[in-house]
């Protein structure tokens, strides 16, 4: 009996100091405006201009130039990122 009261005491005793978990969430904010680019001739038939943007690189936004690409299938349209009610959605192509 009185190894388990001693269990039990030093169970309640330890739990005097154990310190309550506290979680901070830091976000990045909205991204800055888009910069302005001036847009060359494509460099063949097919191609498709994907618009530069901003997209979050560990607590900082980084900036990715616009670029000419094949569509990733036939009929393809790009749909850029965004950045929509304090979340990050990934730009991406769809019929």
């Amino acid at each position: 009996m009185k190894s388990k009261s001693l269990a039990v005491l030093l169970l309640a005793g330890s739990s005097l100091f154990a310190a309550p978990a506290v979680v901070v969430g830091v976000g990045i904010g909205p991204p800055p405006a888009p910069r302005v680019a001036v847009v060359g001739v494509a460099p063949g038939p097919g191609y498709a201009w994907v618009g530069g943007y901003w997209y979050p690189a560990g607590a900082r936004w980084a900036w990715r130039g616009g670029y000419w690409a094949r569509p990733a299938f036939a009929g393809a349209r790009w749909y850029g990122p965004r950045y929509y009610g304090g979340r990050y959605y990934r730009g991406y192509w769809r019929r």
